[in-house]
């Protein structure tokens, strides 16, 4: 099935490129779409432990994988992808043009900001941030394609815009997150610190991946396809197994995360003039109304 595929699709988008992926790399592609439609399943089953008013987390992280697993089928059947002259031409290397994955790119430019949605409702921190963070994220993933899509030296540039969001973004995890989260409790801490400390390791290896392929051509398709397959199996099913863990006793409405279901009993629901007086602070200033006076010094 994998050269077949390849074959069956060789012509499209451009046709095929002179360094692209082999049965071997294509076969690991559709090996982690296989692993993300599973994580998405037990994602999904595992929310059915939950109120519905509590499932937000396993929602986000079951929409992660999901993405991820269409984006590998895709990239499995050598879809997804162009052609691109090659910069740095390699004796181990032969050829002039090679196949980028512009479907990897939008993957992230979904999913990465899922994951950071995890991680910063996690940690509470308010909402102008966290939209901020995204935003800076999404900068992130659109230079690198852009610059994966450009076969002169001003790829670099791209590249150097994406560095610079990428420490935006980590920063905003190391510091901020993690203060902010560590303020919410023990429990919520030390679920922020494990997560975000994985994503923060996992996201520094990214731009040497895309250095060594997109970028620099030094590795070949197949082992590209290894590298980033190992990240985001690391990035997503991994993540979101620690983070969904984590967060098994953790109320979101400790988050300030007060979600209301009309189908359950919801007090809000029957009493809504009685539970906004008493338990919901809408213009208190940070993340769902937190009242949390520790967390609001770290805003």
């Amino acid at each position: 099935m994998p050269q077949s595929s390849i074959n069956a699709n060789a012509g499209t988008n451009g046709g095929a490129a002179d360094v692209q992926i082999g049965p071997v790399g294509s076969s690991w592609y559709f090996a982690i779409c296989a692993l993300m439609g599973a994580a998405t399943v037990v994602f999904v089953v595992l929310s059915r432990t939950k109120p519905r008013q509590e499932r937000i987390f396993h929602y986000i992280t079951a929409a992660v994988t999901m993405v991820a697993c269409i984006a590998y089928y895709s990239m499995g059947a050598s879809l997804g992808r162009v052609p691109i002259n090659i910069e740095f031409q390699r004796d181990s290397l032969p050829g002039t043009t090679r196949e980028i994955f512009y479907v990897r790119y939008i993957d992230w430019v979904i999913t990465t900001p899922l994951l950071l949605l995890d991680l910063l409702l996690t940690a509470a921190l308010p909402t102008p941030t966290i939209l901020y963070v995204i935003l800076v994220d999404e900068v992130m993933i659109v230079t690198g394609l852009v610059g994966a899509l450009t076969a002169s030296s001003y790829k670099w540039g791209y590249f150097a815009f994406g560095c610079a969001a990428l420490f935006y973004v980590l920063y905003a995890l190391v510091w901020e997150g993690r203060n902010h989260a560590n303020a919410m409790g023990k429990d919520v801490g030390r679920t922020f610190l494990i997560c975000g400390a994985l994503t923060s390791f996992l996201w520094t290896l990214y731009p040497i991946a895309w250095g060594l392929s997109e970028g620099g051509n030094v590795i070949n398709a197949n082992s590209e396809a290894f590298f980033y397959g190992v990240l985001d199996f690391l990035a997503k099913p991994v993540f979101g197994g620690l983070l969904i863990w984590g967060h098994r006793n953790i109320d979101p409405a400790r988050l300030g995360l007060h979600i209301h279901d009309y189908s359950e009993k919801d007090a809000f629901i029957k009493n809504p003039k009685e539970e906004t007086g008493s338990n919901f602070a809408p213009n208190s200033g940070n993340a769902g109304g937190v009242t949390n006076a520790n967390a609001n010094q770290t805003v």
